[in-house]
């Protein structure tokens, strides 16, 4: 039987190329036939895999640790991770480890890799993986599409620092991977905005995220706000209640300041993890319940562990991926970027005209070192745009000190020039005054460095 050129031309649009790097000939030989419904390469090293994912472009891979020179040596395959999505970083990477090697696989997945099987696996739940990254990653193309319309689920996250900047790459990353997050950081660094980000660009978008703040409710009503409770299971429980896990079910549940959670929820909660069942307050059912956890503290948790008032082992369930958020004293230049985007912000909300920040305020946040972060600085920005007179911000109208600096004293020459010194004096002393291989860390010349500590005043026997 002859199809027909627009049938064959059909036929190729819907099959997908599958990138299949493993060093077992017979295993590979079973994939490739377990996947036939994709056009499948292959490729037994990291060279090989390089090669082929440059000429075929797949939009899934799937890849074991282990590959040469040593089997049960899994650094080639985070090297081959790592290339991966440097070179394709939307390229949906499947992991295939070991019957008992979780720690590695997690450790993948924070890399950036989209899901992981442990050997030996079923072909027909890797084939439903690997259909469902196919899928997402055409979501996600589609996403990108509207985002460059609509605006990143981060767009409301203003920032030019790069480490900010990474933590988003970060979040954009992780957001597809069934894991447990657990946001680090300073109160008002943007946690929950980046929890809602999590949701927004995962799978899981369409359903509900519920955020709870387990410091602003009363141990006594905690429980049976995330555990919910059934009719006469206390006084005044007048009707059956859904708690937030329960209601957050097929979506994602937020558990802001998750430090202050007290030690007899906390056996619960780690229960709850562990089974992914709840029993309501007053309740014999257990409940299933699909929701992935986010979980934020300004706290250190750890140091609550050591101190008894955190539990090691609910720690290392919600944890599995660790982001720390800088506090905007760090954050490099984001303090003046937010202080221009908060002042055109709140003139609008009030009707008057966008404000000028002067030398001076502009000086005056930069010098600031915000203990409240960026909460902080939108408060103060507020009550300037609204109690400053004119059409020009002062460091007085932000309730801030000037700083005896101004721009007129910055002077690009001699401050290349202090980083420069600072650079050859670390080296020297690195080195031990060893010129020959000062110069070759700083990157120039041996008569260039002569000359360099010629100018700074620094005497060549005196780092001979």
């Amino acid at each position: 039987m002859k199809m027909s050129r627009e049938t064959v031309n059909s036929t190729n649009e819907k099959r997908r190329t599958l990138l299949i790097v493993e060093d077992d000939p017979a295993l590979q030989k079973q994939m490739r036939w377990a996947f036939d419904a994709c056009d499948t390469v292959v490729a037994d090293d990291r060279e090989r895999a390089i090669n082929q994912l440059r000429k075929h472009e797949p939009a899934v891979v799937t890849m074991d640790l282990g590959l040469p020179p040593a089997p049960d040596d899994v650094s080639e395959g985070f090297k081959l991770l790592k290339e991966i999505l440097a070179l394709s970083p939307d390229t949906k990477v499947i992991v295939l480890t070991g019957q008992h090697d979780r720690e590695n696989a997690v450790k993948a997945v924070g890399m950036g890799a989209y899901d992981f099987f442990a050997k030996p696996f079923e072909p027909e739940l890797l084939n439903l993986t690997i259909d469902r990254a196919f899928r997402m990653h055409d979501l996600q193309k589609e996403n990108a599409r509207l985002s460059a319309l609509e605006g990143s689920p981060l767009s409301g996250l203003l920032t030019r620092d790069p480490g900010m900047l990474k933590i988003c790459r970060t979040i954009e990353k992780i957001a597809s991977a069934s894991v447990t997050v657990a946001l680090l950081g300073e109160s008002g660094t943007g946690k929950e905005i980046l929890a809602r980000g999590l949701h927004a660009l995962s799978s899981r978008a369409r359903e509900r995220f519920v955020a709870i703040n387990c410091a602003a409710i009363p141990d006594a009503l905690l429980e049976s706000e995330l555990f919910g409770y059934e009719k006469g299971a206390f006084t005044g429980a007048v009707k059956q209640t859904l708690g937030k896990i329960e209601t957050a079910h097929g979506g994602t549940l937020f558990l802001d300041e998750i430090g202050d959670l007290p030690m007899s929820l906390q056996a619960k909660l780690l229960r709850f993890l562990q089974e992914r069942r709840i029993e309501r307050i007053g309740g014999r059912e257990e409940i299933p319940v699909d929701v992935r956890i986010v979980c934020a503290t300004h706290r250190d948790l750890k140091a609550q562990i050591q101190a008894g008032e955190f539990r090691e082992d609910l720690y290392y369930r919600l944890a599995e991926i660790v982001i720390e958020i800088p506090p905007l004293r760090d954050r490099e230049g984001d303090a003046t970027l937010l202080a221009h985007a908060f002042a055109q912000r709140f003139a609008r909300d009030n009707a008057r005209r966008t404000p000028m920040l002067s030398d001076e305020a502009l000086s005056a946040i930069e010098a600031h070192g915000w203990p409240g972060n960026v909460r902080e600085l939108e408060n103060c920005m507020k009550r300037a745009v609204i109690m400053a007179d004119g059409d020009c911000i002062t460091a007085a109208d932000l309730g801030l000190k000037a700083p005896a600096e101004d721009l007129e004293h910055l002077n690009l020459r001699a401050v290349r020039e202090e980083a420069e010194r600072n650079a050859v004096l670390k080296v020297i002393a690195r080195t031990n005054g060893n010129i020959a291989r000062a110069a070759e860390i700083l990157g120039i010349s041996r008569p260039s460095l002569y000359d360099l500590l010629g100018r700074f005043g620094l005497k060549k026997e005196n780092v001979a």
